[in-house]
């Protein structure tokens, strides 16, 4: 396999006079009718998703596919020819896509770990990209990825596709206009059923139709120790962010959007554990986290366990299992699939907001790929990026947490009230699953400082904090400290 980076490809296309082409990639010849040409990597999942919006799209066009594992994109483009009638070029090393002068914007449905630097390789490329939610595996990566769109003027929408919902952008704007009083709390909720994914006894066989190497890319290639290599990679630090920072990311945006806050908290603190099972995941199935944003903090749970033992209904808070609940003076607003409803203090609605759930996203994305106004976009690649790193930040602090018996739990968080009250439901949703946390200790983090300046901790433990920072990147496959 090619040792060329993508950095030693815009290094080489430089000395050979090519700035242009890559500083301004709308000078080349476009498609016919001057449709936008669209790649798509990683197929296997939501990138099968990305392929169906964009190429139903007005001028626009999917050309292109890649994936690591080459049956993922032998059956796609089987089924883009049945369904189209037309061909894609197919692609496993994302390397050589991105070489390809005939694609004008690139969407990523890869694993977590991949997002950071295919965007990056992708704006040096001279690319418009699309990527999924969360935009990064790590802090310090998703800010070299707003760097590289800036430096190399290129529009990259974030995959939170609620950024778009004009329910939510009402309820909003109603809220910030005081509508209900001052917020007191914003909410998020990830209730989402996840059983167990097993356990083995050794390594596991990679698929042989899967390019190993370059599935892992920057993280560490390590031995399958798990059973399925797809989509279960979630719930491996490796190359997953639990969901927190999977289905979670969807509803930590909305809450942050909510409060307006454009920055990261200035503390956290999680409380957690992978509880009601024992297997090969290491990421919390139960979560809470608390981000101290002043005057009104973000307070966000996940639970992966049901409402009950032996049932499959989950749990809800206030009538919402995935989305979110912001509490004000006068009422609370609740919503996330679509829009929401206001209610006042007795429970009453009062308002609603209708939405379609951010169906419009995509074509957001292309208008601004044909406007090149970053204004334009719903979720620029920023607002991603901060998202993204709150949820690393709950992540980071329950990874450096310790076990510990409810009682020292409940004394660590006794003067935070809103905290007190989420562990409560916490132990009594434990409870109804048959977990005794007097058995099977959850974990408590440290609380933990951030610089929201230099998106680094400071303060006690922010040693060890910060290795979880920024990953090792595993040659070639590094983001540079210049983008």
């Amino acid at each position: 396999m090619s040792k060329l980076t993508r950095r030693d490809f815009i290094k080489s296309s430089m000395a050979a006079g090519a700035v242009m082409v890559l500083a301004a990639p709308y000078s080349r010849v476009r498609g016919a009718n001057n449709d936008i040409r669209v790649g798509v990597i990683g197929v296997g999942g939501q990138g099968g998703g990305h392929i169906g919006y964009f190429h139903k799209l007005p001028g626009v066009r999917v050309v292109a596919i890649c994936d690591a594992d080459k049956a993922h994109v032998q059956r796609k483009a089987t089924d883009f020819e049945k369904k189209y009638n037309a061909k894609v070029k197919t692609y496993i090393d994302v390397r050589k896509m991105l070489d390809d002068r005939s694609i004008d914007a690139v969407t990523t449905a890869t694993p977590n770990h991949w997002h950071s630097l295919v965007t990056v390789w992708a704006c040096q490329a001279g690319k418009d990209m699309y990527c999924e939610k969360p935009v990064s595996h790590e802090i310090w990566e998703g800010r070299k990825m707003v760097e590289a769109a800036r430096k190399y003027k290129r529009i990259v929408q974030t995959g939170t596709q609620k950024r778009s919902d004009e329910g939510l952008i009402e309820a909003f704007k109603y809220i910030r206009e005081g509508n209900l009083g001052k917020i007191v709390v914003s909410r998020g909720f990830c209730y989402k059923p996840r059983g167990s994914i097993g356990k083995v006894n050794g390594p596991q066989p990679v698929p042989e139709s899967c390019d190993y190497n370059l599935w892992c890319g920057p993280a560490d290639m390590e031995p399958l120790m798990r059973k399925r290599l797809h989509y279960d990679w979630h719930w491996v630090w490796n190359t997953g962010n639990g969901d927190l920072g999977n289905q979670g990311i969807h509803e930590m945006d909305l809450a942050r959007w909510a409060l307006g806050q454009k920055g990261l908290a200035p503390r956290v603190i999680s409380i957690g554990g992978r509880l009601g099972y024992d297997d090969d995941g290491q990421t919390p199935n139960t979560l809470i986290s608390f981000f101290d944003y002043k005057p009104a903090p973000l307070i966000f749970e996940v639970r992966g366990l049901p409402r009950k033992q032996g049932e499959s209904a989950m749990d809800h808070y206030r009538g919402t299992r995935i989305g979110i609940v912001v509490e004000c003076e006068n009422g609370y607003f609740v919503g996330g699939g679509g829009g929401g409803w206001v209610y006042d203090n007795n429970d009453k609605k009062v308002k609603q907001f209708k939405g379609g759930g951010g169906g419009e996203h995509h074509a957001n994305f292309i208008k601004a790929v044909r406007s090149r106004k970053v204004s334009d976009l719903n979720a620029d690649i920023e607002k991603g990026h901060i998202s993204s790193a709150l949820c690393h930040m709950g992540n980071i602090s329950y990874r450096l947490g310790q076990k510990a018996s409810p009682g020292e739990i409940m004394e660590r968080v006794k003067g935070n009230k809103k905290m007190t009250e989420c562990f409560d439901r916490f132990q009594e949703h434990l409870a109804a699953n048959g977990v005794d946390l007097k058995k099977t200790p959850a974990v408590i983090g440290p609380s933990l400082t951030m610089d929201t300046n230099s998106e680094r901790f400071v303060g006690e433990f922010s040693d060890w904090a910060n290795m979880l920072v920024k990953r090792n990147y595993r040659e070639p496959f590094v983001i540079p400290e210049k983008v």
